[in-house]
């Protein structure tokens, strides 16, 4: 009996993954976000029983267009590009990597709490740009970050992480929201829980590592960074769609908010036109949260791990639907 199933590779993926594919399975290689490989990704959908990438969106429709489909990995540990209640409905298993990028996501959430209040990239481009003649003034002076309240709004993995960061290396007091009470030991004596409506006016630097689904969309609105502290620092390490962006820059333009480090954005790229490209109060970067090359080998290891195991019959960890 020929056990070689037939596997879509939808994003890149690192040769020696690629190759623990090959070795059991017939693989196509087509990433539907390039135009010329788009037609081979739609032509593989009909006989394809699993799929492996990220950051391309699959719904109901496209599902329908894979009869055959068993599951899919992805090479992310958010799943908001998929429609898991058509996956649900018709039975496909969505597999991700938490875990494995975690420390890092949370490394370079950290970097913009620490980039947007000493303002190190405006800085940084004062002496690219040769206009650092003389010893800088008060106005260009930056914000302590220790000691200063962190609150993290979304409290799983990452947003941990975070809190440890803070509270352990830089003397944070740090309050966090969530839709429960979550226990852990080396944090106790320094987190508090607290309502998101709460945590707004009290936090000093308010960082976002909640997921983006149906309830937190546009979460953070004109209303909620009004509710800010006059001089508060905002962080998004999540998903850009979680914040509503015109009002973000009202809030920064009128000076209510100090600065903003962003690593996610509503539509991504960012797009030449949008003013947060050049806002002189927004720290942006390219959504880079696991973008190291550890980090990125060991997210495409889980996934193919995922994918080969589901496709044995097993029930991988790491499985959301």
């Amino acid at each position: 009996m020929n056990s070689r199933k037939r596997v879509v590779v939808f994003r890149e993926l690192p040769p020696d993954q690629l190759a623990r594919l090959q070795a059991e399975h017939e693989v196509v290689v087509a990433n539907p976000r390039v135009p010329a490989e788009h037609g081979a990704f739609l032509a593989a959908l009909p006989t394809a029983q699993g799929l492996i990438g990220s950051s391309f969106p699959i719904d109901d429709a496209m599902l329908a267009m894979a009869p055959q489909l068993e599951v899919v990995s992805s090479v992310s540990v958010g799943v908001d590009n998929y429609d898991l209640a058509a996956f649900k409905r018709r039975g496909v298993m969505l597999c991700n990597t938490p875990g494995v990028l975690t420390e890092t996501t949370a490394d370079t959430i950290f970097s913009l709490v620490m980039a947007a209040s000493r303002r190190i990239v405006e800085l940084a481009l004062l002496v690219r740009e040769g206009r650092w003649t003389q010893n800088i003034g008060e106005s260009l002076f930056g914000w302590d970050v220790h000691g200063k309240t962190l609150g993290i709004v979304g409290f799983g993995r990452i947003g941990q992480a975070v809190a440890r960061r803070g509270a352990l290396g830089f003397g944070m007091p740090v309050l966090y929201s969530s839709r429960s009470r979550v226990e852990v030991p080396d944090l106790a004596v320094h987190v508090r829980r607290v309502e998101f409506e709460e945590l707004l006016p009290q936090a000093d630097i308010v960082v976002l590592t909640l997921p983006l689904t149906e309830l937190t969309r546009g979460l953070m609105g004109a209303s909620q960074f009004a509710a800010m502290k006059a001089g508060a620092i905002f962080i998004n390490g999540a998903r850009g769609a979680i914040v509503q962006e015109d009002a973000l820059l009202a809030a920064l333009d009128s000076g209510h908010l100090r600065a903003a480090g962003l690593d996610v954005f509503a539509t991504e790229p960012l797009p030449p036109d949008s003013p947060l490209r050049n806002h002189p109060r927004v720290t942006a970067t390219p959504h880079i949260g696991s973008a190291t090359h550890e980090t990125r080998k060991a997210m495409a290891q889980l996934a193919t791990s995922n994918l080969l195991e589901a496709l044995a019959g097993k029930r991988p960890a790491a499985t959301v639907t």
